[in-house]
C-alpha cells in the first residue's frame, strides 16, 4: 500500500517529538549550559512545526481537528504568557508529542481516542471567537454508545489564569490514547469544561460550558433529560449561577461550597479579598444579572442538593442561599460535614451523589403542570414551556407562575414585570390574572405569544410570525453581553473627526485584544472596516472602534443610533459634550442587522485589574452606555503600563425600546 506523503511527514515528525519527550523525561537531562532563551526558542520552533502539521491535515470535522489543536493552543499560551519552569517545559514537550501523535493518526484516518474509556482530553471550536477550547472527559467502562447515558457536567474550582493554565488542565485528563485502559464503574459520563480558566463561568466562560455540552452530545450518546450540573468552590458558584438561571437544562444541581452573591462574599475575612462596598446605582443593577441568590425561586424547578463543611471559610454563603430559599417558600437541602473545611468530604459527597442519582434516574419533566420562574433579565428568559419575550423594566424582579390541567386549560396566576411571553405547549383555553384571553384559531404545535397592551392581555398569534423589537432575548445588554456570542471587532481606517478620540479608541482596542487573549483564552476577532462582509454583518455582533469619520460602519449606523454625534459635540444621557475630548461607549440593537448588537468603543467593561484579582469582580461597570472624557496620551498605552487616560462622566441603561438613555437614581 502506498503511504501518502503527508502521512510519512507526520509519522517522522511525531516520532521525533516523541523521542525528544522521552529524553526529557528519561535519563538525559537538559544541558545545564543551555539558556532558558535557547530552550524556549527551540520549543517555539517545534510549536511552529506542529502548527504547520495541523494546517496540512485534510478536511476533518472541527471536533476531531480540535482534539489535536488543543495541545498546540496550550503550548502557544504557555510560551506567550509564562516563563516556563523545568516542570512546565516537560509539560510543553509532552504536549508537542501528543499533538503530533494525534495529527499523525488523523492523517491516517485513525481516531482511536474517540472510543477510549477512562480519562481523555478533547476539544471544540468556540463559535464566540473561533478559538479552540479543551475539555476533559471520564468515560465509564460500561459505556457502549448503544443507549443514551447520563452526563454529569463537573465545574472546576478557582485557578488563577497563567500561560500554563491549559497545559496544566490538559495534564489532569490526558493519559494517552491507548484503548487498553479501563474506565470507572459509573453510570454516567463526566464532562469537565475549562470554561476559559477563571471567570466563575460568566460571559464567554458561560457559553463555553454549553458549547462543551453540545460537543459531547455530538460525539457520544447522551440522554439530554439526564444532564447533571455540579462542582466545588468556584465550580459550585458556577453551578448555582448556571443551574438556577437555566433551570430547564439540568435534571439536578450539586453545588459543593460555593458563593452566591457579590457584596457579602467579598466581605469574607480573607486578607487578600477585595471588599465590594456600595456601588454606583447602575452597577448595583447589573449585579442582578449575576448574583445567584436572586434566582433562588428556580430551585422549585431544578432540585439542588448542596453540601459544605461546617468549618468552611465560605460557610456563610450557604446560609445566605438558605435564607433566599426560605423567602421563596422553599427548603434548601444542605448536607453539612462536621469538622470539615474547604474540601470535599468523601462521605458527604457520596450522599450528595446518591440523592442526585435519584433525580437523574427519573429524568427531566419538560411539561410540568405547574411552573414558577423568576428572572431579572431576558438573558435568562426560558423555563420549560414558558418563554419571556419582553419586560416592563430590566434588572427588576420578573416572576411568571402558571398551571395547566389535563385538558390543556391554563391559568397564569403571576406575571410580574412582564410585557410579553410565549407558551411552548398546547393551549385549549387561557386565563391571565383571572381574566379570560381569547385565542385565535391555532394548532397544538403552535407556540402562542401573549402581550400586555394598555392594561389588557391579548394573544398576538404564533411566535413564528411575531415581530419582536426593543430589548428581547439575546439582545438585552449590557455591554459585556456582546462578548458571550459571536462578535467581530472593527477598526476604522478613515480620517477621524478628532485625532485624540481615535488614539483613545485604538488604545481601547489594543487593551481588549490583550485582555481577551490573556484572560479569555482566545484571539480577538478583528477586521478593518473595509473588510467587513455581509456574512459578518448578518452573523456577528459588530464592535466598532473609532468615530463616524474613521469608521465607515459607525457612520452607516449613526442616523439610527440612540445618540447625537457630530464633529463638534455628542449628546447621550445628558447635556452635550465636546467631541474633541469626549466619546460615547454603548451597546444597542444593530439597526443594520436583525437580532445583532452594535457596540461602540468598548470591550469588557472590567479590565486586567479585576481579571487578575478575583472572579467575583467580573461584573458590568457601565451598563448599556457611558460618556467618557478623554485626555491626551492614550497612544502610549501598552499592556502593564499606566491606565488609559479616560474618565467615565456618566453611565446608565437604555429603556426597553433601545431609544432613551437614562441614568439610574439610587
Amino acid at each position: 500500500m502506498k503511504i501518502p506523503a503527508i502521512f510519512k511527514h507526520l509519522c517522522a515528525a511525531g516520532l521525533a517529538v516523541l523521542f525528544e519527550a522521552q529524553m526529557v523525561q528519561g535519563a538525559t537531562p537538559t544541558n545545564a549550559a543551555q539558556t532558558w532563551e535557547e530552550e524556549t526558542s527551540a520549543l517555539s520552533k517545534d510549536a511552529l512545526g506542529l502548527k504547520h502539521t495541523l494546517a496540512a491535515l485534510p478536511s476533518l470535522s472541527p471536533d476531531l481537528k480540535a482534539d489535536a489543536e488543543v495541545f498546540h493552543k496550550g503550548i502557544q499560551w504557555a510560551l506567550r504568557y509564562d516563563r516556563p519552569t523545568p516542570t512546565d517545559i516537560n509539560l510543553i514537550r509532552r504536549a508537542l508529542a501528543r499533538g503530533q501523535e494525534r495529527a499523525t493518526n488523523l492523517a491516517a484516518g485513525k481516531t482511536d481516542w474517540t472510543a477510549k474509556k477512562g480519562k481523555l482530553l478533547r476539544g471544540f471550536v468556540s463559535a464566540v471567537d473561533g478559538s479552540t477550547q479543551p475539555y476533559g472527559l471520564i468515560i465509564p467502562q460500561g459505556y457502549t454508545g448503544t443507549q443514551p447515558m447520563r452526563l454529569d457536567v463537573v465545574l472546576h474550582g478557582s485557578s488563577k489564569p497563567h500561560g500554563m493554565s491549559e497545559l496544566r488542565f490538559i495534564s489532569r485528563f490526558d493519559e494517552g490514547d491507548s484503548l487498553t485502559q479501563s474506565g470507572p464503574e459509573a453510570a454516567f459520563i463526566e464532562l469537565h469544561p475549562l470554561g476559559r480558566v477563571e471567570n466563575c463561568y460568566r460571559w464567554a466562560g458561560e457559553t463555553d460550558v454549553f458549547e462543551a455540552i453540545e460537543a459531547v452530545c455530538r460525539n457520544y450518546n447522551i440522554d439530554r433529560d439526564r444532564i447533571v450540573l455540579r462542582g466545588m468552590s468556584m465550580g459550585a458558584s458556577g453551578t448555582w449561577h448556571l443551574g438556577l438561571k437555566h433551570p430547564d437544562r439540568f435534571v439536578a444541581l450539586g453545588p459543593y461550597c460555593g458563593y452566591v452573591d457579590t457584596h457579602r462574599f467579598s466581605e469574607t475575612p480573607i486578607p487578600s479579598f477585595i471588599k465590594v462596598g456600595p456601588l454606583p446605582a447602575h452597577q448595583e443593577w447589573g449585579l442582578h444579572m449575576l448574583d445567584s441568590v436572586d434566582y433562588a425561586a428556580n430551585a422549585g424547578v431544578v432540585p439542588a442538593i448542596a453540601a459544605i463543611g461546617d468549618k468552611d471559610t465560605f460557610f456563610q454563603s450557604h446560609i445566605h442561599m438558605g435564607e433566599a430559599f426560605a423567602k421563596e417558600g422553599l427548603e434548601m437541602v444542605n448536607l453539612i460535614s462536621q469538622g470539615t473545611g474547604h474540601v470535599q468530604d468523601p462521605a458527604t459527597h457520596r450522599e450528595q451523589m446518591r440523592r442526585i442519582g435519584e433525580y437523574a434516574t427519573k429524568g427531566l419533566n419538560h411539561n410540568p403542570d405547574r411552573l414558577r420562574f423568576v428572572t431579572w433579565t431576558l438573558k435568562y428568559n426560558r423555563c420549560h414551556w414558558a418563554e419571556l419575550l419582553s419586560l416592563e423594566k430590566h434588572y427588576s424582579r420578573s416572576e411568571f407562575s402558571a398551571q395547566a390541567d389535563s385538558a390543556n386549560n391554563l391559568a397564569v396566576n403571576v406575571a410580574t414585570n412582564i410585557q410579553r411571553f410565549a407558551l411552548h405547549r398546547p393551549v385549549a383555553s387561557l386565563r391571565i390574572l383571572g381574566e379570560a384571553v381569547s385565542l385565535p384559531a391555532h394548532t397544538d404545535t403552535d407556540t402562542l405569544v401573549f402581550a400586555l397592551t394598555k392594561g389588557f392581555w391579548k394573544c398576538e398569534g404564533p411566535l413564528n410570525g411575531a415581530n419582536l423589537s426593543g430589548k428581547r432575548p439575546g439582545l438585552q445588554g449590557p455591554i459585556d453581553d456582546a462578548f458571550a456570542t459571536p462578535f467581530l471587532c472593527v477598526r476604522g481606517t478613515g480620517k477621524p473627526w478628532n485625532p485624540e478620540i481615535q488614539k483613545w479608541a485604538d488604545a481601547n482596542l489594543r487593551r481588549f485584544e490583550y485582555e481577551w487573549a490573556r484572560y479569555m483564552r482566545g484571539t480577538l476577532p478583528v477586521k478593518d472596516d473595509t473588510a467587513v462582509t455581509e456574512a459578518d454583518l448578518k452573523e456577528k455582533h459588530l464592535i466598532l472602534f473609532g468615530d463616524p469619520g474613521s469608521n465607515a460602519w459607525i457612520a452607516k449606523a449613526l442616523p439610527e443610533l440612540p445618540l447625537s454625534w457630530s464633529p463638534s459635540e455628542i449628546k447621550l444621557g445628558g447635556a452635550p459634550k465636546r467631541s474633541e475630548s469626549h466619546a460615547p461607549v454603548l451597546i444597542c440593537a444593530n439597526p443594520l442587522s436583525k437580532d445583532r448588537y452594535i457596540v461602540l468603543n468598548s470591550g469588557h467593561t472590567f479590565h486586567e485589574k479585576e481579571f487578575a484579582a478575583f472572579n467575583y469582580l467580573l461584573f458590568p461597570r457601565l451598563g448599556d452606555w457611558a460618556v467618557v472624557q478623554v485626555a491626551p496620551g492614550a497612544e502610549k498605552w501598552q499592556p502593564s503600563s499606566l491606565p488609559i487616560p479616560e474618565e467615565t462622566l456618566r453611565a446608565g441603561f437604555f429603556d426597553e425600546t433601545w431609544s432613551h438613555a437614562f441614568t439610574v437614581v439610587p
